[in-house]
């Protein structure tokens, strides 16, 4: 019977407490009962068991409880004999039909029980054990998850607080399969093979928002151990990328986290791809909004409506590039939104998106550069991290805050490495506060991410952590930091009078923190919040709050995951077929490279090791034949994604000729 067609006024009947046994079954006693009916075709004791067992909630804890007589009442144990549960549920879906229905009325039995008072813990392990049933992988059986789901979801915080903290003790294959399950529901849901297997949609919208919060339950659990039992990714539900994301969008914009649902109300479902279609759609709206301001201004003045009031044109000059992008992005600020257009001076040319490119390229290049002073270069951690030196103006700290708003909106790919902390750090807070003298750029950190940038000196603190001698006698040293700025060394206090307070034993852990914090917080301010500033310029949209910080760099600099067959599906061929014996060769060559030579690939032919949000058929890219002698090494065009090869005769003259370019190619490899 569908327990949607049960009136909400019938109640189910309250069960009588059963006698818990004294010695409940072990996994050793259910396998050879299970091996028995095996063999015999006798399953009246597996049956027996099964039908006792999820009866009611009591028999759930009887059957799987550690220790039947214990509570088990703190978040570290959930008291669940984990092998026993795994074991029960793995010979499930093997049993004969009967046994499997006994089981899911028995569930139903159990969700229908009418509840008197606050749940108890061990409801609670009955709903933690429940989860696990693989049977809820079949979609006749969605009605009763769909039930399970909610009484989950509805549930209060303390009880969410426990839950959480029993999942995140599952194992990962557990874990996983959870989450596949969950996002399979959701799935099916929205796009039914068989429509007419659910409810209508009138009738059940509550389904959704309720496996929805469970898996924020998992996604919670999941954060809380590092590093995570699943990655983030997995969480994505790629069935989303084809619904209207933008209503999704403005209804959460409209009702936030009230009653109303959206799928933004829990964004770690929502993949990167489809975020930034979200981001990149909030800004042309506003983009479209602030140019048809500009329209009808022109108009009410009686002035001709020029069609460049739709762009944001850059011109520069080549020898004056920082400070004429400088000039131009100051004076154009209010154009930011608008799609991007860039002239170098005296060059004649249209920007069909290789001007554009190349300009980001070479500022890009030329900020970066060690002796522009900006950002120092850690090659222990391979990243860029901002320079403390004070200065008068930090302008051009906003000016790369900028582009790298304007490489978001443009979906150019940027060649550049800050440390994980920079991308956490630029969404504190997500949404620029409309208080000026609200700090911004400032996050909560910890040795882990000073260890992404400096790991050397994060080390060095470590050790002082777990020094086991007398600190204070030893390492000497109070809470005063120094910095070497322009020659010059200067001390600053870690808190007031540090200069006079020594590094105990008892306050090591403090010093490490401020010490911390100094050098990712409070040493940059100036710099970082003109940065900061600079990003959300362009970037202002409410769709960050959708955003890990992890995402903000995929958005920024690409994903570092190659998929080179992907890349051979989707590469163009100019002056070439790709059944020529060159192409053939240069593919066998390619999908043969380790993933190190690959990576040189694609940063010789785009600039970039990494590969943008869309994945490889984005990048455009493209082979084209090089009419010169096969002596000469292959060109790229970076600018416009191009790799130019001479027609090789052999795979071996190509294989060598390939790698010698990819080597030694400096910079960008612009041409």
């Amino acid at each position: 019977m569908s327990m949607d067609a049960l009136p909400s006024e019938v109640k189910g009947p309250a069960f009588a407490e059963p006698t818990l046994p004294s010695q409940p079954k072990s996994v050793k006693d259910f396998e050879e009962d299970l091996e028995k009916a095996e063999s015999t075709g006798n399953w009246k004791t597996v049956h027996a068991f099964y039908i006792t067992t999820f009866d009611s909630f009591p028999e759930l804890n009887a059957a799987f409880k550690k220790d039947a007589t214990a509570s088990f009442n703190t978040v570290e144990d959930s008291g669940v004999n984990a092998d026993l549960v795994n074991a029960v549920f793995d010979a499930l879906l093997n049993t004969p039909q009967d046994i499997q229905k006994s089981v899911l009325k028995g569930i139903i039995n159990s969700l229908l029980r009418e509840w008197k008072g606050p749940r108890t813990k061990d409801d609670l392990r009955a709903y933690f054990i429940l989860l696990q049933n693989p049977q809820f992988n079949i979609t006749s059986t969605y009605v009763i998850y769909a039930h399970l789901l909610r009484q989950i979801a509805t549930l209060v915080e303390a009880d969410h607080h426990f839950l959480v903290h029993w999942l995140k003790k599952l194992s990962q294959k557990k874990f996983k399969q959870l989450v596949e399950r969950l996002l399979q529901f959701v799935s099916l849901r929205l796009f039914p093979a068989k429509p007419e297997e659910f409810p209508p949609l009138t009738k059940c919208s509550w389904w959704i928002p309720s496996a929805s919060k469970v898996l924020a339950l998992l996604n919670t659990a999941n954060n809380l151990i590092h590093p995570p039992l699943i990655p983030y990714t997995d969480f994505y539900n790629s069935t989303l990328d084809h619904i209207d994301l933008m209503e999704e969008y403005h209804t959460w914009q409209s009702f936030g986290n009230s009653h109303r649902f959206s799928f933004c109300q829990y964004p770690f479902v929502i993949s990167i791809a489809a975020k930034k279609i979200i981001i990149q759609r909030d800004s042309e709206q506003q983009m479209i909004s602030i140019a048809r301001q500009s329209l009808v201004d022109k108009v009410s003045r009686r002035q001709r409506p020029d069609m460049n009031m739709l762009f944001l044109n850059m011109k520069v000059r080549r020898t004056h590039l920082v400070s004429d992008s400088l000039d131009e992005l100051t004076r154009k600020r209010a154009d930011l939104k608008k799609k991007l257009k860039v002239t170098f001076v005296g060059e004649a040319g249209l920007d069909m998106g290789g001007l554009t490119k190349e300009w980001f390229l070479l500022l890009t290049r030329q900020i970066f550069h060690p002796d522009y002073g900006m950002f120092t270069y850690h090659k222990d951690s391979n990243c860029h991290w901002f320079s403390s030196f004070k200065c008068d103006n930090y302008s051009e700290f906003r000016l790369v805050g900028i582009l790298m708003g304007l490489a978001v909106y443009n979906s150019i790919t940027l060649d550049i490495r800050f440390p994980p902390c920079c991308y956490k750090k630029l969404l504190s807070p997500p949404i620029v506060p409309s208080d000026q003298n609200t700090p911004v750029g400032i996050c909560s950190v910890t040795i882990d991410d000073l260890c992404q940038i400096m790991p050397e000196l994060a080390h060095g603190l470590k050790e002082l952590l777990s020094y086991e001698g007398n600190v204070e006698e030893d390492f000497y040293s109070t809470f005063q930091v120094f910095q070497e700025e322009f020659g010059i060394i200067k001390s600053y206090n870690l808190k007031p009078g540090g200069d006079k307070i020594p590094v105990t034993n008892q306050n090591r852990r403090e010093y490490v923190q401020l010490y911390t914090d100094f050098l990712l917080n409070k040493s940059i301010y100036k710099q970082f919040a003109a940065f900061y500033c600079g990003f959300h310029s362009v970037c202002a949209s409410n769709a960050l709050m959708l955003l890990r910080p992890e995402e903000v760099e995929i958005l920024v600099c690409g994903s570092p995951e190659l998929d080179m067959h992907a890349l051979q599906k989707s590469t163009q061929y100019d002056g070439y077929a790709k059944t020529d014996p060159t192409i053939r060769y240069f593919w066998e060559v390619v999908l043969g490279f380790p993933l190190d030579l690959q990576k040189k690939l694609l940063h010789f032919t785009t600039g970039s090791d990494r590969v943008p949000v869309g994945g490889m058929a984005d990048l455009n890219f493209k082979i084209s034949k090089n009419e010169t002698s096969t002596n000469w090494l292959p060109v790229a065009h970076t600018c416009f994604n191009q790799l130019c090869l001479p027609p090789y005769k052999s795979k071996k003259d190509l294989k060598q000729k390939l790698i010698i370019g990819i080597s030694n190619s400096e910079g960008f490899g612009l041409e």
